[in-house]
C-alpha cells in the first residue's frame, strides 16, 4: 500500500479548455538512483498560482500567486533534499492535494471563486505514471462552492470530500472506476451565528483576524473507520460531525452534530491520533490546540485540553496553520504564521499535550508541512518565503533540525509524498 503524507491550500489549470481535457507534465522526470532503490521517492507541491491569460478567472488570494501549478520533485533518500523534476502548469491555485491509497491518482482543490460563468471553484483528478510520477489530467468538476480549500479521500476510496472556504460549504464527489470525478452526490452549506472578531484565547496584543466575517468551511476528513465525516467552519467556531452513507455518498447530521469551540478562536485543521480516539484541532486566530476525545460509535466529540501553540510570554499577532501527529503518535506539530515557527508537543498517556519547544521554519508564513514516508524528514511549505525547507526529525525526542536544504517554489501551499518503490 502506498504511504501518503501531506502538508496545505489553493489550485490551477493551464487554460480553460484543459478543464475537460488532459495534459502532461511539461518537463520529463529522471529516475532516482539511490542506494536503497532505483524507483523514485517523489513529492508533489501544490501552490497558489495566477492565471496565465486573461481568459481564466481571477485568483482568490491577492496579490496573485507566484506558483506555476503542481510542482514535482525527486527526494534524495539519504539527505531529504528536493530536486525539481517537472511542473504541471495551472493557474487556478491547486493548493491542496490528496493521493489515493494505491498511489495511482492525485486530486487537487483548485481554490478559485469561479471558473467561467460558474460561481464556484473546481476540483481535478489526475492519473499518476507509476514509473516516473508524471501527471495526466483526467477531468475537473465543480466543487460545490467558491474557493475549494481542502480535499481528502474517504477510507473506502470511492468518494472525494471537499471543503469550500469562501462558499461556506462541503461536498461529496464520487470517484469513478477510472479515477475521474463525477457530479456531487451531496452538498451541505454551513449556517449559524458568526463568532467574535476577537479570539477568546488570542495572545496578548493580538490583532489577528481572518475569517469571522461569514461561514468558512476550512477542512473535511473522515474518521479512520469511515463511519463519520468531520469538517470545521472557522467563521462559526465549530466542528461538524456527519454520519456517512458509504453507498450513496450522503451526509446526515450525527447524534451530536456540532461541537463549539471558544468564540473567535477559529478552528482551521484537525488531525486524528493513530489510535482513532483522540483528535487535535488547531485554532487559527486563538493560537491554540484543543485535544478532544472522539467516540467511534456515536461520532461525539468532547474537549479535554486547550494549550497555546506559542512560547510562554509571547505577545502580538499570530495565525496558526497546520497540525500534524507523528505516525507513532508520540508528538504533535503545530504551525505558527507571523511567529514563523513549528510548535512541538509530546503526547501523554491520556492524550494530553506537553509543550516541548518550537523550531524556526527558515521562511515566511508556514502554511503546511509533512513528513517523508519513513518519517525521517519534515518538509515545511513557507508560503510567503517561496520555499520548502527541509528538516531532519529526531524521532526519539520529537525535535527538528534544519538540514540546510531549501527548494524554491512560488507560494507553496501543500506537499504530499509518494514512494514509487512501494507501488505494485
Amino acid at each position: 500500500m502506498t504511504k501518503l503524507f501531506t502538508c496545505s491550500r489553493r489550485s490551477f489549470l493551464a487554460n480553460s479548455a484543459a478543464l475537460t481535457g488532459t495534459a502532461t507534465l511539461l518537463s520529463g522526470i529522471q529516475r532516482a538512483h539511490s542506494a536503497e532503490t532505483s524507483a523514485p521517492l517523489i513529492a508533489y507541491v501544490g501552490t497558489f498560482s495566477s492565471p496565465l491569460t486573461d481568459v481564466l478567472p481571477t485568483q482568490v488570494d491577492l496579490p496573485p500567486g507566484n506558483g506555476r501549478g503542481i510542482h514535482l520533485f525527486q527526494i534524495d533518500r539519504s539527505t531529504g533534499a528536493l530536486t525539481l523534476s517537472g511542473v504541471f502548469e495551472s493557474g487556478t491555485s491547486p493548493s491542496c492535494l490528496a493521493i489515493n491509497a494505491a498511489g495511482a491518482r492525485l486530486y487537487s482543490a483548485n481554490e478559485t471563486d469561479r471558473v467561467g460563468d460558474a460561481n464556484e471553484g473546481t476540483v481535478s483528478a489526475y492519473a499518476i505514471n507509476s514509473s516516473n510520477g508524471e501527471l495526466q489530467l483526467l477531468n475537473s468538476v465543480p466543487s460545490g462552492g467558491r474557493g475549494p480549500t481542502y480535499v481528502s479521500i474517504h477510507p473506502t476510496g470511492r468518494f472525494l470530500l471537499v471543503a469550500n472556504y469562501f462558499g461556506g460549504s462541503v461536498a461529496v464527489l464520487p470517484i469513478l472506476p477510472d479515477g475521474s470525478l463525477g457530479p456531487a452526490t451531496d452538498v451541505k452549506r454551513d449556517s449559524g451565528t458568526i463568532g467574535s472578531v476577537r479570539a477568546t484565547n488570542a495572545p496578548k496584543g493580538s490583532f489577528a483576524f481572518s475569517g469571522h466575517d461569514r461561514t468558512h468551511a476550512h477542512m473535511i476528513q473522515a474518521d479512520p473507520a469511515g463511519r463519520y465525516v468531520l469538517h470545521v467552519d472557522l467563521g462559526l467556531d465549530a466542528i461538524f460531525v456527519w454520519a456517512f452513507d458509504a453507498e450513496k455518498g450522503l451526509l446526515t447530521p450525527a447524534a451530536t452534530p456540532k461541537t463549539s469551540l471558544p468564540p473567535g478562536d477559529g478552528p482551521r485543521h484537525f488531525h486524528f491520533h493513530p489510535n482513532g480516539r483522540w483528535l487535535y484541532s488547531i485554532q487559527e486566530e486563538g493560537s491554540t490546540v484543543v485535544r478532544l476525545d472522539f467516540e467511534a460509535d456515536t461520532g461525539r466529540l468532547t474537549a479535554r485540553q486547550t494549550i497555546s501553540t506559542l512560547p510562554p510570554g509571547f505577545a502580538g499577532s499570530n495565525f496558526c496553520s497546520e497540525i500534524l501527529v507523528s505516525a507513532d503518535g508520540r508528538f504533535v506539530y503545530a504551525g505558527n504564521r507571523l511567529h514563523d515557527s513549528v510548535a512541538i508537543f509530546a503526547v501523554g498517556d491520556d492524550g494530553d499535550l506537553s509543550y516541548i519547544g518550537e523550531e524556526w521554519t527558515r521562511g515566511n508564513y508556514p502554511r503546511s508541512f509533512s513528513f517523508d514516508p519513513q518519517g525521517r524528514f519534515f518538509y515545511c511549505c513557507n508560503q510567503r518565503g517561496d520555499n520548502v525547507a527541509v528538516f531532519q526529525v529526531d524521532r526519539q525526542g520529537g525535535g527538528l533540525k534544519f538540514t540546510g536544504n531549501y527548494a524554491p517554489v512560488g507560494n507553496p501551499s501543500m506537499i504530499v509524498c509518494l514512494d514509487l518503490a512501494e507501488l505494485g
